[in-house]
């Protein structure tokens, strides 16, 4: 098994590189499959609310959610840094409160980080959080948690006041004990800025590739919506075409009855494979995903 990326291995990063490749995660499934493709860090973002529940914004997302997206996404994970997003109103209220939302996400939703939005009126809730040994990651730019604030989903930074509010905010992030920082939806020049002015990594989604890494949906980068195509996405798959191919030709085959044959039926004609002559020795790999049902005839 690879070694487990931690955070102080993320914070040299910032120094010595690779850059980081973060991506989101979901279920068991989806996490063991980012993870044996060397995603560095997997996020439980509260973007499950619009990419797995089907909402508008990430506003209705419970921090009950985002725990239980959390304890089947560590199951499915190895290598890879888990982080998991505080949804909306989990931390606003109090730094008292923000710790104590931090608390559960890290007892109940078993991850090894969380993730905030928002700057300057936050850092005290982000010192609460990291004085009890939890690590923060901040989240600056484009917040979709103010999406109403912001008037939807717009690139923040275009003029020079906003941008100099953002490189303060995320100096006040890192003075705080953030060890990185996420921007997102900003121009590429300020995410250079504000990458040259903190010591910590900078992990961009819509900010260009000045950034010490990048994050993008999973959904997004393997083309599992054809309607939604973001600007900043680069889809490195077309899986949403080949699961409605997959799915068009299982139909076709149910309906002719030409599946299940022999083959896929129990005590069918199907020749049975002739079992390895036992040798003594022990795998050395770990267990596969678990099995649906009973893969042959035989008893277990």
């Amino acid at each position: 098994m690879n070694k487990k990326v931690t955070v102080p291995e993320l914070r040299a990063r910032k120094r010595c590189g690779p850059k980081i490749a973060m991506l989101t995660a979901y279920d068991a499934t989806m996490a063991r499959l980012l993870d044996a493709g060397g995603g560095d860090v997997l996020l439980v973002g509260d973007s499950l609310g619009m990419v797995v529940q089907g909402r508008e914004n990430t506003l209705p997302v419970t921090l009950e959610e985002i725990c239980y997206h959390g304890r089947a996404v560590a199951r499915g994970t190895r290598r890879a840094h888990l982080v998991g997003d505080m949804p909306f109103m989990s931390f606003q209220l109090s730094a008292l409160h923000a710790l104590e939302s931090a608390g559960r996400m890290m007892k109940e939703g078993c991850f090894e980080a969380v993730k905030l939005e928002g700057g300057e009126q936050y850092a005290e809730h982000v010192r609460a959080i990291v004085g009890a040994g939890i690590p923060v990651m901040g989240h600056l730019g484009l917040l979709p948690q103010s999406v109403h604030a912001m008037g939807g989903f717009r690139v923040q930074g275009r003029d020079e006041v906003s941008a100099e509010r953002l490189l303060r905010d995320a100096r006040v992030l890192e003075e705080a004990g953030a060890y990185a920082i996420v921007l997102e939806g900003i121009p590429a020049e300020l995410s250079r800025r504000v990458t040259e002015s903190v010591g910590v990594p900078t992990i961009g989604i819509g900010a260009g590739p000045h950034c010490d890494g990048q994050v993008l949906v999973c959904y997004d980068f393997l083309g599992m919506y054809s309607e939604v195509r973001p600007k900043f996405v680069k889809r490195f798959a077309e899986l949403g075409d080949a699961v409605v191919a997959a799915t068009r030709g299982y139909v076709a085959e149910v309906q002719s009855g030409a599946f299940p044959s022999a083959e896929h039926s129990f005590g069918g004609s199907a020749p049975k494979p002739r079992p390895a002559e036992e040798t003594g020795a022990r795998p050395v790999v770990e267990e596969g995903p678990a099995s649906y049902g009973p893969a042959s005839d035989e008893p277990s």
